[in-house]
């Protein structure tokens, strides 16, 4: 490949040139920075820029293998200078027999023999020890993907004790929860169970906790009404029998739940997800969690489909409306859902700023045709820019 890239006398060396024996080296560095894809480009070239006029070192290894060094390089800096492995797993060398430190700078015509651990680790502080550009970023790349492995490994940990416990672990209700003790990102809280200052159980009690808000938050909004209240029970109570979900090719009659994170309603594109319970839950196709499910469980993926009528039975759907603060607005808004009939507005909350209003409706609804139609009428009222299914 380094033949192809670079042509059999590609080396400066080669040419004659004099003056010029660290280009070739220098080049390659920036070669390997810059297909790290982290690195920032300006960044590289600070890294670099001195690279080319700094005095050099010349070390040997036991075998008298020669390697040319930037001055000031140190035993860590040499072991990144021969491997990435090898100096990930560095605890230090012997420099001319005598034990060295990985921080002791290296001279010319030391002879070098690194000594490693398969326990070591890349720590955070190697970043002031080592001197070399190369060293620091295969570094930087090392505790990256560290973190990574830690954090994935922090996660499985966590939905292995949900599946012990035989709670439903969803994506939505934790990443709530994830907010609510303060994480403002997911990559930190996932850090802290690895480093076990979190306790998992704690966290799985704080999880059934947040479930049991949701599920009374939810309840509040649907059923403000107490008169509304007793009519819509009734009604799902018959409508249930009737309604038909078709699960993978033709099976019917088996239990599922309706997900909150996406809220489907009758006529929705829709897929069912195998719980850790065993249980089946129905989500949207346009779910804010399908893509995450179906890379992370795509085995637990079946088909779903409506079928049969949809008559009698209502679902809860909020709608965000957006637009001008002109009179009588919310008048018009409210008429025209009281004149549809198989639609009852259960809630509605009105937030009014220098001109602009945002509003956010929940109502009950049977099928994504008579929703539809609603948003359509409701586009329409003088003055409201814009109707969004939440």
């Amino acid at each position: 490949d380094e033949i192809a890239e670079r042509g059999l006398a590609a080396h400066w060396r080669y040419k004659g040139i004099k003056g010029e024996t660290g280009l070739d080296e220098w080049l390659t560095s920036v070669r390997e920075a810059l297909e790290n894809a982290d690195n920032d480009s300006m960044k590289v070239m600070d890294q670099f820029k001195m690279d080319l006029y700094e005095d050099e070192v010349f070390v040997f290894t036991p075998k008298g293998d020669l390697f040319k060094l930037a001055k000031g390089a140190t035993v860590l800096d040499f072991a990144f200078h021969i491997h990435s492995k090898l100096g990930c797993k560095c605890i230090g060398a012997k420099v001319n027999g005598k034990n060295a430190q990985l921080k002791q700078k290296l001279n010319s015509g030391d002879q070098v023999e690194i000594m490693t651990s398969n326990t070591q680790t890349p720590k955070q502080d190697w970043l002031n020890i080592v001197t070399t550009s190369k060293a620091r970023t295969k570094i930087k790349q090392a505790l990256k993907e560290m973190v990574a492995r830690q954090h994935a490994f922090a996660k499985e940990t966590l939905e292995r004790k949900f599946k012990n416990r035989k709670l439903e672990y969803d994506e939505a209700t934790m990443m709530r929860l994830i907010k609510r003790l303060g994480f403002k990102i997911v990559t930190d809280f996932y850090q802290k169970i690895a480093d076990e200052a979190l306790d998992i159980n704690e966290v799985l009690d704080k999880y059934i906790e947040q479930q049991k808000r949701d599920s009374d938050t939810h309840d509040e909004i649907v059923y403000r009404s107490a008169e509304g209240y007793n009519m819509q029970v009734a009604q799902e109570e018959t409508a249930s029998k009737e309604d038909v979900l078709v699960i993978d090719q033709n099976l019917k009659g088996l239990e599922f739940k309706l997900a909150k994170c996406c809220h489907p309603i009758y006529g929705d594109d829709v897929f069912g997800f195998v719980t850790i319970s065993g249980g089946i839950k129905i989500h949207r196709k346009d779910c804010p969690n399908a893509n995450q499910m179906h890379e992370r469980f795509g085995y637990r993926i079946v088909k779903a489909r409506w079928a049969g009528k949809s008559e009698g039975t209502q679902y809860p759907i909020t709608l965000r409306v957006v637009g001008h603060d002109d009179i009588g607005i919310v008048t018009n808004i409210t008429s025209i859902i009281s004149k549809e009939n198989g639609i009852t507005l259960r809630s509605i909350g009105i937030d009014s700023h220098d001109g602009l209003f945002s509003g956010t409706l929940t109502i009950m609804v049977g099928d994504t045709g008579r929703l539809e139609t609603l948003i359509k009428k409701l586009r329409t009222v003088k003055g409201v820019k814009q109707v969004s299914r939440n």
